[in-house]
């Protein structure tokens, strides 16, 4: 039995957009949803939150994905925007290593379009080590960060992942 081909989401991203956060492939929960980020255990949007010390929307997990157009609007608003690394592959579940047969987003395109971007944060090691074998863009103007996933299957302390990721303010 061959493996449903998966697709990932749109860039939320505007021309005022400096930081782009990098995934993998959306999880099966956000892929329902339609959202990224929509599992309640992963750390992504309470991180976001936390960055800015702002404590709306992230105190309680369960509810953390109501408002999501606010969501998004609360990173362009902060120069941050969001993709993914992949365009379409196969995957059993939600965990990054079970995807197969990836392909990868448009990014030359992507840069064109979007030229203030300055770094590339890859939220997790999968999507940074696609990106280095099948894309290898080099650019004197785009800093390149990989950062501990949000995942909930990186078993890291929210506090530690927060750590890591103020490393991203730098450019804002």
């Amino acid at each position: 039995m061959e493996m449903e081909i998966i697709y990932s989401f749109e860039p939320v991203i505007n021309q005022e957009s400096r930081v782009l956060i990098l995934g993998s492939m959306p999880g099966v929960q956000s892929l329902r949803e339609q959202k990224y980020y929509a599992h309640p255990y992963n750390h992504f949007w309470r991180i976001m939150y936390a960055l800015f010390d702002d404590a709306r929307g992230w105190s309680n997990a369960a509810d953390a994905m109501d408002d999501y157009d606010s969501r998004k609007q609360f990173l362009l608003d902060r120069k941050i925007a969001l993709w993914d690394v992949i365009c379409n592959c196969s995957r059993e579940g939600s965990l990054d290593s079970n995807i197969v047969n990836e392909q990868v987003n448009d990014f030359q395109n992507l840069f064109i379009q979007y030229p203030h971007l300055e770094l590339l944060a890859f939220n997790g090691a999968k999507g940074f080590n696609i990106y280095k074998r099948k894309i290898r863009l080099e650019s004197a103007s785009i800093a390149y960060l990989l950062l501990p996933s949000t995942s909930p299957a990186n078993t890291m302390k929210f506090e530690e992942k927060l750590t890591h990721w103020k490393a991203i303010l730098k450019y804002l």
